[in-house]
């Protein structure tokens, strides 16, 4: 794990996704802004947490498994166990794990706590998804470009509106790809309960959070030129590889894992 790295400052005064998912999760690293948006989201949003947990399980160990053995997980968010590196690092030892967040307090935590492997390695980048050029070349101190990599944005993406140009931020990120290498995406659903989809997005708002749901559809365009692997655009609980099939829930997040050409 990198460290020396300067700590900025944590600001306690208004909500932050990655402490407010920390809340949803029942973790303990957030604030009362933070436990004040948690508390009014809709009882989906609990649950699509722990649906997009579980099936970040799956999609590393289906990855690593496959042989993927560098991974970069950006939107990292409150290290809550196993983390991605654990269960990568489970399968393929030697795996290099890079993780990049925004918020200062998952520095401090990732730094204390998502310790590699003697085999293989991690690293933490500080920096925002919408510097995809800065997260890229910090990267490069651990992970290897030529090669096939697994990039991952979970909870992320709705927390970009259209006018940040997250379409643009992905294909930034995976035009340094490597072919072989896989994404690995989810996204807040705006078509499968537009009521509750509006009560998300407007206690979000009351934080000061923007909150960007998609329709199916709309999340399928960030999968273009890439090769979505089966069983393709789905919900959370309904993504499973070589596993047994999770039970079926109702689920307003959209995930799915893609290969670059």
């Amino acid at each position: 794990m990198k460290t020396g790295i300067p700590q900025p400052p944590i600001d306690t005064g208004k909500p932050h996704p990655a402490r407010v998912y920390d809340a949803l999760l029942g973790g303990k690293d957030n604030y009362p802004v933070d436990q004040a948006v948690a508390e009014h989201l809709p009882a989906e949003a609990r649950t699509g947490a722990f649906q997009q947990r579980a099936f970040m399980n799956r999609a590393t160990a289906w990855l690593a498994g496959e042989g993927v053995d560098q991974f970069l997980d950006i939107g990292t968010g409150i290290p809550t166990a196993p983390n991605l590196h654990q269960i990568a690092q489970e399968i393929v030892p030697a795996s290099r794990v890079v993780y990049c967040d925004n918020d200062p307090i998952v520095l401090r935590h990732a730094e204390a706590l998502l310790v590699s492997r003697p085999e293989g390695a991690t690293d933490y980048v500080h920096a925002d998804v919408r510097e995809p050029g800065t997260i890229i070349g910090a990267a490069r101190r651990t992970l290897d470009f030529g090669r096939p990599v697994a990039l991952s944005l979970l909870g992320l993406l709705h927390f970009l509106p259209d006018d940040e140009d997250p379409y643009g931020i992905v294909r930034t990120l995976t035009a340094a790809l490597a072919p072989g290498s896989c994404v690995t995406l989810s996204q807040g659903a705006s078509d499968v309960n537009p009521e509750r989809g509006e009560q998300g997005t407007e206690e979000y708002g009351k934080g000061g959070i923007r909150l960007a749901l998609r329709t199916r559809a709309e999340f399928a365009r960030f999968f273009e030129g890439l090769e979505v692997v089966e069983p393709g655009v789905v919900t959370a609980p309904r993504w499973f590889r070589g596993t047994a099939a999770p039970e079926p829930e109702e689920s307003g997040m959209y995930v799915a894992v893609a290969r670059v050409p």
